[in-house]
């Protein structure tokens, strides 16, 4: 086998996450440069709904484009998705593409998320009934994801959903069921749980209670103070302090997008107040990414067991009560001045 023909088939193998080959490795051989195709960037006459299979390849996707009115020729598209990497990229489920569009530009549509029908885009820190929600508007039954709880398969050493439905962005192929919905979010999570570090670190915390820390994480900062946040958390355990999280208590609230928090609230009976409740709650407040679970993992050094947002992206954190009790009559002159958005 000569040097070139070896280097072909190492590109063909390394196409193979979405675009898998059954028979159109033939038109890659026998295809030539000048393959019919329709000139870039001009304006599109109308645009076609094309539903991408899961495990489609390249030559389905390829055909499907062409039957539709979208490419010139299938061999044009199929010839440049073999030689871009992104191709691996592109997501089952319903894509609105333009016709007559040339390969290049069928390509940059296939793998632009706002044209993708359906999609489920789980942010940092989503609470499971918030995921579920974007699933209903997405085209599954509410009906369906209730009774699929049940039947899903959890990484081991983990008891409750929440936690587990990994933030990414997912399309899933016409006919997917909530059970494989669902649990390709909880595959997704295992695997970067395993990244993180938090399946795989050893310590006084269960993997399940690294995840609820760093739901926490995710909910009381931003990235950039998330390993901080993390040992203050540590550090209130080890001390047997109660957390005092905030968020803890909107988690039960419901409520988003209100920094205060209210001396009433505090009082709320509930597991999942750690003003009255010393330790973890008995689960996450939401469903952490990657950077809040590895900071869960791998805290920052530090003897910190007070932090507080003196003003927006000036979160401050001490081991000094008295320092602790300054910057908290800053913030509540900063909060009354409004630089948090309210003037409670």
């Amino acid at each position: 086998m000569n040097e070139s023909r070896s280097a072909l088939l190492r590109v063909i193998a390394a196409f193979s996450v979405v675009f898998l080959f059954t028979g159109g490795v033939h038109q890659l051989r026998s295809g030539v440069s000048s393959a019919p195709d329709f000139l870039c960037s001009t304006e599109s006459v109308s645009e076609v709904s094309i539903e991408i299979a899961k495990g489609a390849t390249g030559s389905d996707i390829a055909l499907q484009l062409y039957e539709a009115g979208v490419i010139k020729s299938s061999s044009a598209f199929f010839r440049l998705a073999v030689a871009d990497k992104r191709s691996a990229m592109i997501a089952p489920g319903a894509h609105l593409i333009s016709k007559e569009s040339c390969a290049a530009d069928a390509l940059s549509q296939l793998l632009d998320p706002k044209r993708i029908a359906g999609l489920i885009n789980v942010i940092e820190g989503a609470w499971n009934p918030e995921i579920f929600e974007s699933m209903v508007a997405a085209g599954f039954k509410q009906s369906d994801l209730k009774s699929a709880i049940s039947k899903l398969e959890l990484p081991k050493g983990f008891e409750v959903l929440e936690g587990l439905l990994f933030p990414a962005q997912y399309s899933f192929a016409k006919g997917t069921s909530a059970v494989d919905a669902l649990q390709a979010m909880i595959n997704r999570a295992t695997v970067e749980l395993s990244k993180s570090g938090v399946t795989t670190v050893s310590g006084k915390y269960s993997a399940q209670e690294l995840v609820t820390m760093a739901s926490i994480i995710q909910a009381e900062g931003k990235t950039a103070d998330f390993a901080k946040i993390s040992r203050v958390i540590f550090n209130r355990l080890e001390k047997g302090m109660p957390l005092q999280m905030d968020s803890t208590v909107h988690y039960v609230q419901k409520a988003r997008g209100d920094i205060f928090l209210s001396t009433k609230s505090t009082l709320l009976k509930s597991e999942y107040n750690t003003y009255r409740k010393y330790g973890l709650p008995p689960g996450p407040i939401g469903n952490p990414g990657f950077d809040a679970l590895f900071a869960a993992a791998n805290p920052a050094p530090g003897d910190w067991i007070y932090f507080v947002t003196v003003a927006p992206s000036d979160t401050r954190f001490t081991a000094s009560y008295d320092q602790f009790s300054t910057w908290k009559i800053e913030y509540k002159k900063n909060l009354r001045a409004g630089l948090f958005g309210s003037s409670k």
